[in-house]
């Protein structure tokens, strides 16, 4: 009786799982993300992006004693309070500011020259590189120590602040200062795609040989802006980069400030690198309304499309859009699933082959005389073939296929300067 007592004691130990141990009952289940554009599996280590701007503890030591300069406008964040806000409560002694396009402080529209001012709320004189100035002069710099860069970028060819990297970097080298960098994720970081600029084709909005996504932060294109020799006769900046903690470029990253004015939500910022090409042709790309970059449209496809939206004169977006107070006609991407672009590691033609084949006159469709609005579809695309291969009816895989080799080279070259895996 005993040892049937026994043997029916051991059966209920195996067979109740609260009494049964376990080896991984005491193990979180490990999380992972499906890397972007590929089929492999990443275990997601949960530990949060910080931004170099948020690593004081690297930089402040650097600014101690001395008078600091400083290229800024409303990302320049730590937080949710301004970095010069921050580190002026810190001790440190800002002479001077440089506000690139749209302003210091983010109130000018785009392409809208900025004069020189104050800072109302600090007292700094700020001067602007986006009017007859581009970049600091001796005078400028006579009084500065070392020159930070502190600005949110968005990863594209044709968003200007790249050139203004560029810019501070020759005033730095060509006046023997120091250029820190405070890094910040690119949230199109895992788009490398486009034709490489002909260099016939430069242009504000086109100063390097590289395609419409760069796939690099700022700090890396800094690297390979003294690396490749980009400054007058090759000269090289003084760099001190403070690089992103917890960063990979195929990482999801929602800016917590939109970085200029028509780049005002998440959708906008990922539809960014394929629809603003829609600025050189005869189409609405939401300027005008709330939501730009994330609905396409014009008056003459009426009877193509059932989604409509008018665009208005908006102070500080928009004062005079194309087809401004006309019904526009078109494609709404605002629900557009962004997962795709980043699976297909590609910008996306297909609605600039679609919105060509809908237009009604199609030799109005690049006709940049119709208004001024309408900006040269040469210079965003980087190349003058783009045009033609519309008009004659490329397919999407024949105009990316003629993107090559150069798009391959370029992604050769970019691995020797970046930061980040």
């Amino acid at each position: 009786m005993k040892i049937y007592s026994l043997l029916v004691l051991l059966l209920a130990v195996v067979m109740n799982p609260l009494v049964v141990k376990r080896e991984t009952a005491n193990v979180k289940p490990e999380t992972w993300n499906l890397k972007p554009g590929t089929g492999d599996r990443q275990p997601e280590t949960g530990n949060p992006i910080i931004t170099g701007a948020d690593q004081t503890e690297k930089y402040l030591p650097l600014l101690k004693n001395k008078r600091v300069a400083i290229l800024a406008n409303p990302t320049t964040v730590i937080g949710k309070k301004h970095l010069v806000d921050s580190l002026i409560n810190r001790g440190i002694k800002f002479v001077k500011a440089f506000g690139p396009e749209h302003g210091f402080r983010g109130k000018a529209s785009a392409g809208a020259h900025v004069t020189d001012e104050t800072d109302s709320a600090t007292g700094i004189p700020i001067i602007s590189l986006y009017g007859p100035k581009r970049k600091p002069t001796e005078a400028d710099l006579a009084d500065v120590d070392i020159m930070i860069y502190d600005v949110q970028d968005v990863g594209c060819r044709f968003y200007t602040y790249i050139n203004v990297l560029r810019d501070v970097m020759e005033a730095c080298a060509d006046n023997n200062k120091e250029l820190l960098i405070l890094d910040r994720p690119n949230p199109n970081g895992y788009l490398v795609d486009g034709p490489i600029l002909d260099m016939k084709n430069k242009s504000g909005i086109g100063q390097f040989p590289i395609p419409i996504a760069h796939g690099m932060t700022i700090g890396e294109f800094a690297k390979m802006i003294n690396g490749e020799g980009w400054l007058p006769n090759k000269k090289t900046c003084k760099l001190t980069i403070i690089p992103v903690k917890n960063y990979r470029h195929d990482m999801d990253y929602v800016l917590p400030v939109k970085p200029s004015p028509n780049l005002n939500t998440q959708q906008s910022i990922l539809l960014y690198p394929s629809t603003c090409l829609f600025e050189g042709v005869a189409v609405n790309l939401g300027r005008g309304t709330r939501f730009p970059f994330t609905v396409l449209g014009a008056p003459v496809l009426k009877d193509k499309y059932s989604f409509s939206f008018t665009p208005v004169s908006i102070p500080g977006m928009a004062e005079t859009p194309l087809y401004m107070n006309e019904v526009c006609y078109g494609i709404d991407l605002r629900k557009y699933d962004v997962s795709k672009l980043r699976k297909s590691k590609r910008i996306n033609i297909d609605w600039m082959i679609e919105l060509y084949n809908a237009f009604p006159d199609k030799s109005k469709f690049f006709d940049r005389s119709i208004s001024k609005q309408i900006g040269n579809i040469d210079y965003l695309a980087g190349v003058s073939e783009f045009k033609k291969q519309i008009m004659e009816g490329k397919t999407v895989q024949q105009i990316q296929d003629s993107w090559e080799p150069g798009l391959s080279q370029y992604k050769q070259m970019r691995k020797k300067y970046l930061l980040y895996p």
